[in-house]
């Protein structure tokens, strides 16, 4: 689900690790180690996580799974809150030019997108790890095949999933009889309603998301987004329907497109100050979450778009010269558990969807699952409609550094 982007950020990575002369192989190398030796060097290690900390909610759940930790394997986990997930890549790529191969600052990292492709492509990750992770056996990797396909990169053990995400938009059934079904319907309901629907700025996860949504949608021919960026003049073509899109629509946002909230908790607290009638998000149980803990008026209900919305799924990360890549991976271990994923998925902890394969459980362990709140506002599955895949990460960083240059004020 949730996940800070990089404007630019993978480009200059490129550019610095070259000029540094940064380009061989991770330093970790293949996990071969059972997992009792893993478990028993563990022991002890204090695990820095380097993950996005601006909603209370999801806070709360990995303060809970530091509590786990320290209970049933000693581990100490610390949440290095971050606001950008660029901020910790540059950490770790300036600790490889300090020549810094060993003892470094980030254990762990919550990533996917354009931050892992980066990291992946630089050399920058320890691993592959996954395969020596007991639960990892555990997940749905037939029918959820973005856990070992990120934004169209492979992830080839370098990450482990821990979350699934699917765009949708909550709404107050108080004031909105019906929803858009489409992005160009997006527009003719803006127009109707002008100044009641806004989206958070890019780079801002969800705001960038809508614009790939809104991409895929308006673009001649989608399959194109699935390859890397070859010419400025492919970008051109491509999203030439995006931009005369969004000029049309921002006149008709809330506060006239001259300004936009800076993500999703305050979009969120838009939509509960009742200054907007829809918002957009990237958990289909996030506005029954924020229902149960007040944050959201009981009116609220979600929806989705008829031909689809974009979906992925959300990992944790080892950089290649984490201090304590033990620790880390007895957390990406635990998170991948079926007692961790239940309790997630909990619309009235955080509400996030699981990796997990249920066929892959026993039944104690099904009966987790089964026993969930769906939550009020939440869709069934099988109303959530298909899935669209993301497209590749140089389109993003294109994109992203257009509407900024269009848009930012």
């Amino acid at each position: 689900m949730i996940r800070r982007r990089l404007p630019l950020f993978s480009m200059l990575l490129a550019a610095l690790a070259t000029t540094l002369g940064l380009s061989g192989p991770a330093e970790g190398g293949t996990e071969t180690r059972s997992w009792q030796e893993i478990v028993s060097a563990a022991k002890g290690q204090t695990v820095y996580w380097n993950a996005w900390g601006g909603d209370e909610r999801i806070n709360a759940y990995i303060a809970w799974v530091g509590d786990q930790m320290r209970e049933e394997y000693d581990v100490t986990l610390k949440h290095v809150k971050l606001s950008d997930t660029a901020d910790a890549v540059s950490r770790v790529l300036a600790e490889r030019a300090a020549g810094k191969k060993e003892g470094g600052s980030v254990d762990l990292i919550w990533i996917n997108g354009e931050n892992f492709a980066a990291m992946k492509e630089q050399h920058l990750l320890y691993g592959p790890f996954t395969q020596a992770l007991p639960n990892f056996r555990l997940v749905d990797v037939e029918d959820k095949p973005s856990t070992l396909v990120d934004f169209t990169v492979p992830t080839d053990g370098l990450e482990a999933p821990w979350g699934m995400a699917k765009l949708n938009f909550p709404y107050d059934s108080a004031r909105v009889d019906e929803t858009p079904r489409s992005i160009p319907e997006f527009l003719e309901w803006a127009e109707a309603h002008p100044g009641r629907f806004t989206y958070p700025a890019p780079p801002a996860f969800l705001g960038s998301t809508f614009l790939k949504q809104a991409l895929i949608e308006l673009a001649p021919d989608r399959a194109f987004l699935q390859q890397p960026v070859e010419s400025d003049a492919q970008v051109e073509q491509f999203t030439r329907p995006l931009w005369e899109y969004l000029d049309k629509l921002h006149p008709n946002l809330w506060r006239g497109g001259e300004t936009f909230p800076s993500g999703g908790p305050a979009q969120r607290q838009l939509l509960d100050d009742g200054e907007v009638d829809i918002t957009i998000s990237f958990n289909p149980a996030e506005a029954s979450s924020a229902i149960a803990n007040k944050l959201l008026p009981e009116t609220v209900r979600t929806f989705v778009l008829d031909k689809g919305t974009i979906g992925n799924t959300h990992f944790v990360a080892i950089p290649f010269n984490a201090n304590a890549a033990e620790g880390a991976m007895v957390v990406a271990n635990f998170l991948m558990s079926p007692k961790a994923q239940a309790v997630k998925q909990n619309p009235e902890a955080w509400g996030d969807p699981t990796v997990l394969a249920m066929t892959k459980l026993t039944a104690g362990e099904r009966h987790l699952f089964e026993t969930l709140p769906l939550g009020v506002a939440t869709l069934p599955p099988d109303e959530l409609g298909p899935t669209l895949l993301e497209p590749h990460p140089s389109w993003m960083t294109r994109i992203e550094a257009e509407w900024q240059k269009r848009y930012a004020r």
